[in-house]
This record gives C-alpha cells, sequence and structure tokens, in this order.
C-alpha cells in the first residue's frame, strides 16, 4: 500500500488550497483515509478522515466549515480542499490509511497503519 501526498506550498491568510493523495495498492474492498497535520514543536493532530464504505466525512473542530474531503469514485485519489486558511494551520499535512476499520471513522494516529510522506503548507502573508 502507497499513499503519495501533493499540494500545499505557501497560501496567505484567508487563502485556499488543495491537497491530493494518491492511493494504491490496497486490495480490500472498504478502508479509511485521513488527513493529520504537525506544526513545528506540536504533536500530530487527526484533521478530517473519509470511508470508502459509504463515503461520509469527519472533521476536526478546527476545520469545520474551512475544510472539505472528498474522493474520486474509487477513492484512488483524496483530496482536501482548504479554504479561509489561517496562520495556525501552517504544518506538514499527512495522508494516512486505516485497513482495519472501514465504518467508525478514528482520530488518533496510532489507528491508522499505512501513512503517506507528508506536504508542507505554510500560512503567511
Amino acid at each position: 500500500v502507497q499513499l503519495q501526498a501533493s499540494g500545499g506550498g505557501l497560501v496567505q491568510p484567508g487563502g485556499s488550497t488543495i491537497l491530493s493523495c494518491e492511493v494504491s495498492g490496497f486490495t480490500l474492498p472498504y478502508y479509511i483515509i485521513g488527513w493529520f497535520r504537525q506544526a513545528p514543536g506540536k504533536e500530530r493532530e487527526w484533521v478530517s478522515s473519509i470511508t470508502k464504505y459509504d463515503g461520509s466525512t469527519e472533521y476536526a473542530d478546527s476545520v469545520k466549515g474551512r475544510f472539505t474531503m472528498s474522493s474520486d469514485a474509487e477513492m484512488n485519489t483524496v483530496f482536501l480542499q482548504m479554504n479561509n486558511l489561517k496562520p495556525e494551520d501552517t504544518a506538514i499535512y499527512y495522508c494516512a490509511a486505516d485497513s482495519i476499520g472501514y465504518i467508525v471513522i478514528q482520530r488518533t494516529a496510532s489507528e491508522y497503519n499505512y501513512w503517506g510522506q507528508g506536504t508542507l503548507v505554510t500560512v503567511s502573508s
């Protein structure tokens, strides 16, 4: 299983950007893809997740209403649309897969057993 994150970069406060995560190698019919982020000097935190079972999504309170997670039909590519960005959104963003659960979305990093490399999002003027 491989996950490849891309996108991000430098964005002005109030701006938008979109992250992509290409997912490959899964033989399971259902799984969950999540986005996590880690700011300098802080612990990795859960941002949002989507389940292939029914396409439902969940979001951390800090990004609810600003970030939207979606995917293509087969969930081979997962997107994170990030709007109204704030300086506190600056972090390395990681996509990860939970291949064990597929209905209940987990919000802790230890529940995700596959990880992609991170992509940096910097929100600054």
